[in-house]
């Protein structure tokens, strides 16, 4: 179950006073996959070509834990760890077997992926993701100069955007989901495919969030991302929560692993 609130409570170090922003409370999430295997033509023929195994992927086992406003929680793990499917979860994207979610405001997913639309330009989809975002359209406009600025999209910004490279996307998505402080910001290795520079750019971006009372959760295997702007971490493997604490601390934990 996932719950939106508009109030709670308590918390850690700086954000002595902060409500909670998000409360995970003994989340499971299983799913099913299918796969394809190598059968003989005989037993191909008398399934009437419909044979196809599967099997139940336990993500997210029975995983708690609180983030308050103003904390930037990075949460690391193996490849399959469950890392992008709890942040799904916590975005109200991945339906839970059981537990509950509770989130105060709103929570923005950026991902590799990203919701943009490939037909439409660079202008048009900031203009829609704003739209979507409850801004208005001369609220968007005055910020675009900043926007093509910060993304450094340039004259880009007028071409389809099925025409741009995986790092123009993820730094168009990122400039769009960052045009207000976001209530919870979720980010799944959206920095990952950005030049240096834009990598840098956007951690400053982040730490603003923070600064400004904003959530982030996010999700990368890049460190030293997490040591400059995290003030929490977590470890999930297998989909189990390992470690919740320090940074140093849960860092130190996952790579003596």
């Amino acid at each position: 179950m996932r719950v939106t609130e508009t109030s709670a409570t308590a918390p850690a170090p700086h954000q002595m006073n902060a409500p909670i922003s998000v409360s995970v409370d003994s989340a499971d999430v299983k799913y099913r996959v299918y796969e394809e295997r190598n059968y003989s033509m005989r037993d191909m023929v008398s399934s009437g070509f419909r044979r196809r195994h599967s099997t139940i992927v336990h993500a997210v086992q029975d995983v708690s834990f609180d983030v308050h406003i103003g904390e930037a929680v990075g949460i690391v793990g193996s490849n399959g760890s469950g890392k992008s499917t709890l942040l799904r979860a916590v975005a109200g994207l991945q339906a839970l077997e059981s537990g509950s979610i509770k989130i105060r405001g709103e929570a923005q997913l950026l991902s590799v992926s990203g919701a943009l639309k490939p037909s439409l330009s660079g202008y048009r989809n900031v203009l829609l993701g704003g739209l979507a975002m409850g801004l208005d359209k001369s609220e968007i406009e005055a910020q675009m100069d900043d926007i093509i600025e910060f993304s450094g999209l340039g004259e880009a910004m007028g071409r389809p955007m099925k025409t741009y490279s995986s790092g123009m996307r993820a730094r168009l998505s990122f400039s769009i989901a960052t045009l207000r402080v976001p209530d919870i910001l979720l980010i799944d290795e959206a920095l990952a495919v950005g030049d240096k520079e834009f990598r840098s750019k956007s951690l400053e971006r982040v730490n603003e969030i923070r600064d400004q009372a904003g959530t982030i959760l996010m999700v990368t295997h890049n460190l030293n991302e997490i040591r400059d702007s995290c003030t929490r971490a977590i470890w999930l493997e297998k989909g189990v929560l390992m470690a919740d604490g320090d940074v140093a601390d849960v860092l130190a934990q996952y790579e003596s692993r």
